[in-house]
């Protein structure tokens, strides 16, 4: 079923440029917030019982401050922001990272989140040439390069060519999806730390829905713990040299991989998840943009 925006959106959306781009809820606040969790190997699960528990390559850390966690060194992070996305489902008439959210595009929102980060050394937009001049001038008393790629075929390819960008220098390099805009300093400065510990870390929420898995005939197969299941979000931050390690690995295998840790996974180091805020929303369908400009401007 197609996804159409509704008339008063529609009449808010700019016109696409003149070049397109090639094809290439009421919310809860986490209830955990500050636990971060560990994941080894390809495992997406965690265990979101007590927090001091810990079991094989699955475990919970320790409270803020009782790991000795260090504080990330002022420009030593590169992010990578993925822009290059087509949002069909959106059924707009240009890519869902662009279109208008609360007086500026989608896209610019976390842009100028990461420009304000004292952390931040730079930042790589990857998206199609056609949409440079939305980046361009969005960030008003810019301390900081932002350098442009293209994207690829998937969305591996993209941060590849991303990674490619970024300063030699770079003790972190930080992958964003440029279709969550609200995602906070405060969760960003998280994650970054525990990369900084850890090698590798993600943001995740706990999993509020009931999942089941289901064979191909759509009967149901079993009812999984809800207690062990995370929601992925992003960024999503590693060490550089880890990352060049999982592309290498990655490229040789011919693995095709659908979220950025999971490339570190597949050298077996673990990754932690910091646990992020419900309201790092992706913005997808129409009712995502309705849901994020209500939240913006709840701020």
């Amino acid at each position: 079923m197609e996804l159409r925006v509704s008339h008063h959106l529609q009449a808010r959306l700019p016109s696409a440029p003149t070049t397109p781009p090639l094809p290439t809820a009421v919310l809860l606040p986490a209830s955990r917030r500050g636990r971060r969790l560990r994941i080894g190997g390809s495992c997406r699960v965690a265990s979101q019982g007590n927090a001091r528990h810990q079991h094989s390559s699955i475990c919970a850390s320790k409270a803020d401050g009782e790991q000795g966690e260090e504080a990330v060194k002022e420009r030593t992070v590169s992010v990578i922001l993925l822009s290059g996305g087509q949002g069909k489902r959106m059924g707009a008439n240009m890519p869902k990272q662009y279109l208008p959210l609360v007086g500026a595009p989608i896209a610019v929102h976390s842009l100028r989140t990461f420009c304000g980060m004292k952390e931040v050394k730079e930042v790589v937009v990857v998206c199609d040439p056609s949409y440079k001049n939305i980046f361009e001038g969005s960030v008003e008393n810019l301390q900081i390069p932002i350098k442009f790629t293209c994207p690829g075929k998937e969305r591996q390819d993209s941060v590849f060519n991303g990674l490619q960008e970024i300063d030699g220098d770079s003790e972190l390099v930080c992958v964003h999806d440029s279709a969550r805009p609200l995602v906070s300093s405060e969760d960003v400065r998280k994650v970054l730390e525990d990369a900084a510990v850890h090698g590798a870390a993600v943001l995740g929420v706990p999993v509020k829905a009931t999942i089941k898995e289901a064979n191909n005939d759509s009967f149901v197969v079993k009812t999984l713990d809800r207690k062990t299941l995370w929601e992925m979000q992003t960024p999503q931050v590693m060490k550089p040299n880890l990352l060049r390690d999982g592309f290498e690995l990655v490229k040789r295998d011919d693995l095709e991989v659908t979220d950025d840790v999971s490339i570190v996974e597949y050298l077996k180091h673990p990754v932690y998840i910091t646990e992020g805020s419900y309201t790092n929303i992706k913005v997808t369908t129409p009712d995502d943009l309705l849901l994020a400009e209500r939240l913006m401007n709840d701020k």
